[in-house]
């Protein structure tokens, strides 16, 4: 278990990646590991099972213990923090004699106390070294005192002619505490008495030593000859190979406090799969081991104890396969069963094991895999006994030494295989036969790896040729049997072939096969890969966010660990898309243009020019490689020769951790107290840090970090959490865990990494009222994380410089490695590269490259509007096999209009012209109210009008020519429906007075008498006209009137 220490900000980095949206804005610092979190392999179907209840089964590794706790009487509170203890073990390792420096300071006369508990398989919290001593005079200072503390030799050494049995440990607490003299705390008092009284305690795990790989102790004894020789006969003769079986462990704490460990008689055998079952009722354990395919065949044991086992499941949790404080379980898990307050018969129990196809092929790997390692082995064995004879007896010469070093190594051929065991092992067998052997390790585990790496490496040399991807089914053998030496790169590397088809035929089942053994093996961008589909629900991987938390926690865990370590292949994570060209035109290496007037202009003495060049070559950005040693040099020159505050910080920082330059705590504090006095916020949470750290004044440090806060510092946030979570915070002696959240939430919102993952803890768990439980939150948090690892940063560096090198087949390979990890950035680069080159990806891919990656980062936070836009004209168009889909299509716009893209509305608004109706919830999305634009051209221009307002050009756009070209069809309809209006007004006006006209002719030509011949007489008499003429009129008046309307 890692401490939990207050945390220091590292060199600051000019690129920092924003938590998820939900979380908060940009990360500001970062912090150095502290604080464990579990391993946590979470697979699906399981081969050996340790069923770990966290429910104050055994409070002694269960509690959320500090590293150092102050605990006073109440009546002493305002003094609580000036007593400390602190404890330095020189070794990490349980060893014979360990030293360990003690670190005290007394307020009054009190006794020092110190202890090594120890916890083996049968019982825990057994006291193996006690140690006291008075401290009367020397009060108000911090004093030290070096203890030789000696454990047992059966659990330290193993096991020979004088050690017949010596014992597994699984766990050593060091522990020490002070008690007030006056207080309770006294030399004859008993010592559980005595550390109920404690003023100040710490405590920490040292790491143990499995039986097999423990030193044989020199006794100093000389044997006759006789004794010797039988010893050393039977010596030889212990197994070198891992366990083929194992018993179940089971730890319970009683009502009355006793905590107790059992173990089953029976053993479970490893790589084989089989059925577990415990029930818990009162003071009865019932263990049921069923194997094989028809759970026939099963072992049965009942355990029972005089009292009832304390129960407590509305405080606690249950954890499958590992914690904080117990090491996981290397295997597969398959369905669990939970059933709560009752317990049930085997037999009652319907629990069938999955995907019976996937345990067949694990079962069938893992077989093939112990033949593979132990040809490996004998192999290099017999190579190296050979060699060694051989090169006793040849003479030195300058020949022979060229000839060893650069020549075909020399091996016995007539090795006694089977032929078809060769036949079986062809591409084994070649690559044993060309490796020199000489310079592997002899111990069976380490030289079965460095096979392994040696063959990954042999074959990413291949890959990355200019042909690299049609080699690939030919290498296929040769990271299979490095899968099976237990480097899991070659696991990934093989998932990936697999479940994208990569020139292989695609295979999910074996994609899935190999991603669980790369997991199975803690290789990170296995578990990223498993988290990442189990997050989703994707590839025929079921939707679960507590197995993804599992994955994405343990990869998470590891990363502030690998960021600041040197050795590896890593990378910082840059977020640089292809599509940026302003951002890749600044990528560079240590002789481009760009890192050369850097150097030049930091030579001159420019501050901001030697600050970028520092965290370059410190964090390994922009394409230049990770150099602290000279990015230190930067620092240091930057710092004497210059104010500015931030290189004056990232330097004291390097000088109070000493990574790549002597530690100097006098001057780094000096620098420290500087830069804090600029104003530099980082510098102020630093003095809290040493004031913490090395002078145990957590008032000052409380002071420092309570002003860095209000200045906005991550790492202060973080900090003042840890103090409330010990239970140190100045004039507050008991822990506050509700306090110590919400400063770790406003961490991680920064873009603290430990805090996000005390948070991650939180949701996952829901221990807190601040908290509730939330997976799907917690696996988001977690993942933010652990897509900051280092390992992923160098292959997505590596398939950067591929495409910027117009290297096509190493830059697809190393994206779509990256890119079925889950992390977005490479997936929609990756869709990218297949834009420009589809004939690479339609020659060797398996999938739609372009559908699949942009499908896959539009459901990430954060995906880029143009993702958006591009599913959307998919879903629009159709995609070889995807048929349109408008709904989806106007969803895909709606999301990039809402992230600001002006193309998304563009795009909307077409589809409403060519009649589209966009839904409700479309429109509530967009905050477009139905009741105030209840139509579609009311709809238009409110889309045309924002796509037009948050258009970054300046001039003329399409949005505002759209937005123009609507207003004038509208004014020209509007005119158009008036000159209508107008026209058949003005002719039903004309036919009502030409019919009243001729009413009143007709009317008055009744009452008048004429004759026939005067009625025919006159032909020019005018009764028509009046009736004829105004019809003429307003016919010769109404018709320039429509066609003057008709022109424009």
């Amino acid at each position: 278990m890692q401490r939990r220490r207050a945390g220091l900000g590292w060199p600051r980095q000019q690129q920092q990646q924003p938590p998820p949206p939900a979380v908060g804005p940009r990360a500001a610092a970062m912090a150095p590991p502290s604080g464990g979190v579990p391993p946590g392999l979470g697979g699906r179907p399981a081969c050996a099972l340790l069923l770990f209840c966290y429910l104050n089964i055994v409070p002694s590794l269960g509690r959320q213990t500090s590293l150092t706790t102050s605990v006073t009487p109440k009546a002493e509170q305002s003094v609580a923090y000036k007593d400390f203890i602190y404890f330095t073990v020189f070794e990490g390792n349980v060893r014979n004699v360990s030293e360990v420096s003690v670190e005290y300071l007394c307020s009054q006369p009190c006794v020092v106390n110190l202890e090594a508990i120890v916890s083996s398989e049968f019982r825990s919290s057994i006291p193996v070294y006690k140690k006291r001593w008075k401290n009367e005079k020397h009060l108000h200072t911090s004093r030290t005192q070096i203890v030789h503390v000696k454990f047992p030799s059966i659990m330290v050494y193993r096991d020979d002619y004088f050690i017949r049995h010596s014992i597994a440990v699984s766990a050593v607490i060091l522990r020490a505490w002070i008690t007030h003299k006056y207080s309770g705390g006294d030399l004859n008092v008993k010592w559980e008495e005595n550390l109920l009284h404690a003023v100040a305690k710490n405590y920490t795990l040292l790491k143990t030593v499995p039986p097999f790989e423990r030193p044989f102790k020199d006794h100093q004894v000389c044997l006759e000859w006789n004794m010797d020789y039988i010893w050393n006969l039977r010596a030889n003769k212990i197994p070198q190979c891992p366990l083929e079986s194992g018993h179940l462990h089971i730890q319970m704490h009683l009502v009355k406090g006793e905590d107790l460990a059992v173990k089953t008689k029976f053993t479970m055998p490893l790589k084989e799969w089989f059925r577990l079952d415990i029930s818990f009722n009162g003071g009865k354990v019932v263990v049921t081991t069923s194997i094989g395919q028809d759970l026939k065949s099963y072992h049965n044991q009942t355990i029972s104890f005089r009292e009832d086992f304390y129960y407590n499941d509305t405080a606690g949790y249950f954890i499958i396969g590992g914690s904080r404080y117990v090491a996981g379980i290397e295997g597969f898990f398959g369905p669990l069963k939970y059933y709560r307050l009752h317990t049930l018969h085997p037999a009652q129990i319907g629990n069938p094991l999955l995907e019976k196809q996937l345990a067949e092929q694990l079962k069938l790997y893992y077989e093939r895999c112990a033949e593979v390692q132990e040809i490996v082995f004998v192999y290099t064995s017999t190579v190296q006994q050979g060699g060694g004879r051989q090169e006793a007896c040849d003479l030195r010469n300058s020949y022979l030494d060229l000839k060893l070093r650069y020549g075909r190594p020399s091996t016995c051929r007539a090795f006694p295989w089977e032929k078809g065991l060769r036949d079986r092992h062809p591409s084994l067998f070649q690559t044993l036969l060309e490796m020199g052997l000489w310079t592997v390790p002899r111990n069976r585990n380490e030289s079965v790896l460095e096979i392994g790496r040696r063959m990954f490496e042999k074959a990413v040399k291949r890959l990355s040729s200019v042909d690299g991807l049609h080699q690939i089914s030919s290498i296929v053998p040769f990271l299979m049997d490095s899968s099976c030496c237990g480097y899991h790169k070659a696991s990934y590397y093989l998932a990936v072939f697999y479940e994208t088809g990569l020139n292989l035929p695609r295979n999910q089942l074996q994609g899935m096969l190999y991603s669980l053994v790369g997991g199975q093996g803690s290789e990170r961008l296995s578990s990223m890969n498993l988290g990442y589909k189990h997050y989703q629900g994707i590839d025929n991987y079921p939707l679960d966010w507590e197995l993804s938390y599992a994955y994405y926690s343990n990869i998470a865990t590891k990363t502030p660990l690998d960021q600041h370590t040197l050795q590896g292949d890593q990378a910082y994570v840059e977020t640089i898309r292809l599509k940026d060209d302003e951002t890749l035109k600044v990528q560079t290496k240590e002789d481009g243009d760009v890192f050369m007037w850097l150097k030049h202009e930091a030579t001159r003495g420019n501050a901001a020019a030697q600050q970028r060049l520092a965290q370059m070559l410190f964090w390994g950005q922009q394409g230049v490689a990770k150099n602290p040693e000279a990015a230190i040099q930067w620092y240091a020159k930057g710092a004497l020769e210059t104010e500015d505050p931030a290189l004056i910080y990232d330097y004291a920082i390097v000088l109070f951790k000493g990574q790549g330059v002597k530690k100097n705590r006098r001057l780094a504090l000096e620098l420290m107290k500087k830069a804090a006095s600029k104003g530099l916020h980082q510098a102020v949470n630093g003095l809290g840090w040493y004031y913490h750290k090395f002078k145990k004044n957590y008032a000052k440090a409380a002071k420092y970090w309570l002003k860095a806060e209000e200045m906005g510092n991550p790492d202060a946030s973080y900090n003042l959490g840890v103090l409330y979570l010990d239970g140190i915070f100045p004039g507050i002696p008991e822990r506050n865990q509700t306090l110590a959240g919400e400063y770790f939430h406003k961490a991680a919102q920064g873009g603290h990494i430990e805090g996000t993952l005390w948070c991650s803890l939180y949701y996952i768990t829901g221990n807190l009222e601040t908290f509730p439980r939330d997976p799907e939150k917690a696996v988001v948090w977690a993942k933010h994380v652990a897509e900051k690892n280092g390992y992923l940063g160098h292959v997505i560096r590596k398939g950067l410089n591929a495409y910027l090198e117009g290297s096509w087949h190493e830059a697809l390979l190393y994206y779509v490695l990256a890119a079925e990890t889950g992390i977005e950035v490479s997936q929609t680069n990756l869709a990218h590269i297949c834009e420009e080159r589809p004939d690479l990806a339609k020659r060797y891919l398996g999938v739609n490259c372009v559908w699949r990656y942009y499908n896959f980062s539009v459901f990430q936070i954060g995906a880029p509007s143009f993702a958006y836009l591009k599913m959307g004209d998919l879903y629009y168009y159709g995609h070889q096999n995807q048929s349109q889909d408008l709904e989806l299509s106007v969803q895909m716009y709606a999301q990039a209009a809402l992230d600001g893209d002006t193309q998304g509305f563009f795009n909307l608004a077409l589809l409403i012209e060519e009649g589209a109706i966009i839904p409700h919830h479309i429109l509530d999305f967009l905050e477009i109210d139905p009741t105030i634009h209840s139509n579609n051209i009311s709809i238009l221009q409110e889309l045309y009008e924002r796509c037009w307002s948050q258009s970054s050009e300046e001039s003329f756009s399409p949005c505002s020519l759209a937005w123009l070209y609507l207003h004038l069809r509208l004014i020209w309809g509007a005119a158009l429906h008036s000159a209508l209006i107008y026209f058949l007004g003005t002719f039903l006006l004309s036919g009502l007075i030409a019919w009243t006209v001729q009413y009143f002719q007709s009317v008055s030509a009744s009452g008048s008498r004429l004759t026939p011949a005067q009625a025919s007489a006159d032909p020019t008499a005018p009764t028509a006209s009046p009736a004829v003429t105004p019809a003429a009129d307003a016919s010769a008046q109404d018709q320039p009137t429509v066609t003057t309307n008709t022109e424009p």
